[in-house]
């Protein structure tokens, strides 16, 4: 059984648990497949787009019972307000699962009894460490604690040892069909790095997994052994054969199936890249084409979670700048592999400065110079001059390197490139000044040219953003006069010259308005009257400052951040190693004149990524005037010198 069409795009995101409201990761993720099911669709594929929520298991059943609900209660709640933030974030799936719908739990039971007819689901009794808030067993090799219990690595809750009868999966029988499966298949977990992790934890041995439960009730029934239901994970994984129409919607099931990517968090790397592969090749379905465990959003070096109680409520975002500014950050700010850690102020460098200065201000002056110009008609010109020509073939070399990044799920660097794009529009109308042309009337046919290639390449600038943003897309669309939805011009159809002369143009109105940071988290600002409470210094011990690691830096290289004012990509050789750096002085010093110098670095700080790059350690620098001040060595220190 395989897909009768290439011209298919199936992506789905884990479904979620019901326990709790969705947050910041849950967005994150969905965002994610969002945007990339946009894309697929503007390549002309047919698209199949799978969410849902997970409402089975003893989590849920807890959480029911905690709250004086039934879990069906529970379930009820929290899948509408996921729903309700789905429509919030402009989230376009095509299919919303949940786990209780009878053809789901039709289509589980119908799998179990073929693998157990098969002989690779038998009954056994199992004892083990079970970790309720992750519905997991715990690896053999964690530690006992003094108290003779132990504690969940993940979550940091203790786990209960239990013993039952239950039916187990004959995983073991699979651990060398995974491994020529990965060999033959080096794409299937993304990225690498994490196909490594899997592949070293395959080789370590399988061995049967326990996929029944008697002491939970919620859940799905073993149909000829009710007293068992089936564990949460089994059940669930099997929501992207259901979903898709296995058993219900045959037709549409041999169009979809097998899934182009599970789009997953790589919390759930395990699940998806051993135990869900493993159970098809049982079951005799073709392998999904790619699993992708994404990065975590941390809030204070920690992953958000519900159990950590340190979760984002994207609405509190939404209320004030609506899903294009959050989306857009989510997918910029980091590539989608690794980590990235939320702030507030993060977040708002990249409305004021990417989308409220680089975007919205060149949509803006472009189309209130030909309002003011033109009477608000889009002309056409002069001929192209050199400089013409480069924005429009800029253009199309950026529409091919986009679609190449999405289609190997590059997203951040994708929207790097477009902001590039755009800077180098801003400087063309720079340095052109259109806004000296109109005041000579023999140049209003250059002046024309200039505004119709800027106009042109928002329209263009806009198509390319739609699946990240595709609302504030729609706008500029309607500003430029167009009457058509951006999502029905196909992609290879999207040409510079696709604006037409003669169109009327609206008059526009600030795109992303600018935000301060203590607008925004509603902070009190004290009146000059009110008294000024006194500032305490904060004093440490000699102890205490020992454990700064700080070094003589020599730098090797600098250079701009792409799409940024003030940050220095910095190389500083520390002795013994090479490490990277960013650092907030680009508005003091430029790159050539930072190479050679050396200065004070702290080593042992724990890495943060900044705009898509580790940075491994921080400069010293005063602070004055808002200005970074770095005190240089006036004399030749080694580098990697101690600083006491």
């Amino acid at each position: 059984m395989s897909k009768t069409s290439k011209e298919t795009f199936y992506i789905s995101t884990p479904i979620y648990y019901v326990n709790d409201i969705p947050h910041i990761g849950h967005a994150y993720t969905t965002i994610i497949a969002d945007a990339l099911a946009r894309f697929n669709r503007l390549r002309g594929k047919d698209v199949f787009f799978l969410t849902g929520t997970d409402e089975h298991g003893q989590k849920i059943e807890k959480a029911a019972a905690e709250k004086g609900v039934t879990p069906l209660a529970l379930a009820n709640t929290v899948v509408g307000r996921i729903k309700d933030l789905w429509k919030a974030l402009n989230i376009s799936n095509d299919f919303f699962i949940r786990t209780i719908e009878p053809f789901h739990e039709k289509g589980v039971q119908k799998i179990f009894l073929r693998l157990k007819e098969k002989g690779d689901i038998y009954k056994g009794t199992y004892q083990g460490w079970y970790c309720v808030s992750d519905e997991n067993f715990l690896a053999e090799d964690v530690p006992l604690q003094p108290e003779g219990d132990k504690i969940c690595p993940d979550c940091g809750k203790r786990a209960l040892l239990v013993s039952e009868e239950c039916y187990f999966f004959r995983l073991s029988a699979y651990q060398e069909p995974l491994l020529k499966f990965y060999s033959e298949n080096p794409g299937f977990v993304r990225p690498p790095g994490r196909m490594n992790e899997v592949v070293s934890f395959v080789r370590q041995g399988l061995k049967d997994l326990s996929i029944t439960r008697t002491t939970v009730k919620w859940g799905i029934p073993v149909p000829d052994d009710p007293k068992h239901t089936i564990y949460v994970w089994f059940d669930a994984l099997h929501n992207y054969l259901t979903g898709a129409g296995y058993d219900w919607d045959l037709k549409k099931f041999e169009r979809f199936w097998p899934a182009d990517i599970h789009l997953i968090g790589k919390d759930i790397l395990r699940f998806h890249a051993i135990f869900w592969p493993a159970f098809l090749m049982a079951a005799g379905f073709p392998l999904p084409h790619t699993v992708y465990g994404h990065g975590w959003w941390l809030k204070d070096e920690a992953k958000m979670s519900k159990s950590k109680g340190n979760v984002l409520d994207p609405h509190v975002i939404l209320k004030t700048f609506g899903p294009d500014p959050l989306r857009y950050f989510l997918l910029r700010e980091i590539p989608i592999g690794v980590d990235g850690n939320f702030s507030h102020e993060g977040f708002l460098h990249r409305v004021n400065s990417d989308l409220a200065n680089d975007l919205g201000n060149l949509v803006h002056r472009t189309l209130t110079m030909i309002l003011g110009y033109q009477k608000g008609v889009v002309e056409a010109g002069d001929d192209e001059q050199e400089n013409d020509r480069a924005i429009r073939e800029g253009f199309e070399a950026l529409k091919g390197r986009v679609s190449e990044l999405f289609e190997d799920y590059a997203l951040s660097k994708a929207l790097e490139e477009i902001w590039a794009y755009i800077n180098a529009v801003n400087k063309y109308l720079a340095d052109n000044e259109p806004w000296k042309l109109a005041q000579d009337g023999t140049k209003k046919q250059r002046l024309a040219r200039i505004l119709y290639q800027s106009a042109a390449a928002i329209r263009g600038i806009s198509y390319l953003i739609y699946p990240v943003m595709p609302g504030s897309a729609q706008k500029i669309w309607n500003l430029l006069g167009e009457t058509k939805a951006v999502a029905e011009e196909p992609y290879e159809g999207c040409r510079f010259e696709n604006l037409r002369t003669g169109t009327k143009i609206q008059r526009p109105s600030p795109l992303f308005p600018r935000v301060a940071l203590k607008d925004f988290l509603q902070e009190e600002v004290p009146s000059s009257a009110a008294p000024k409470k006194e500032e305490r210094m904060d004093i440490i011990n000699f102890d205490e400052f020992k454990r700064m690691d700080l070094r003589v830096g020599e730098i090797l290289k600098a250079e701009k951040v792409p799409g940024t004012d003030k940050l220095l990509k910095i190389e500083v050789n520390l002795g013994t190693e090479k490490r990277t750096m960013v650092a907030g002085v680009g508005d003091v010093y430029t790159p050539e004149e930072m190479v050679g110098k050396k200065l004070i670095v702290i080593v042992n700080l724990k890495p943060a990524v900044i705009r898509g790059i580790e940075s491994q350690a921080m400069l010293l620098a005063a602070e004055t005037g808002g200005k970074a001040i770095i005190p240089f060595f006036d004399r030749d220190v080694p580098a990697g010198a101690k600083v006491k």
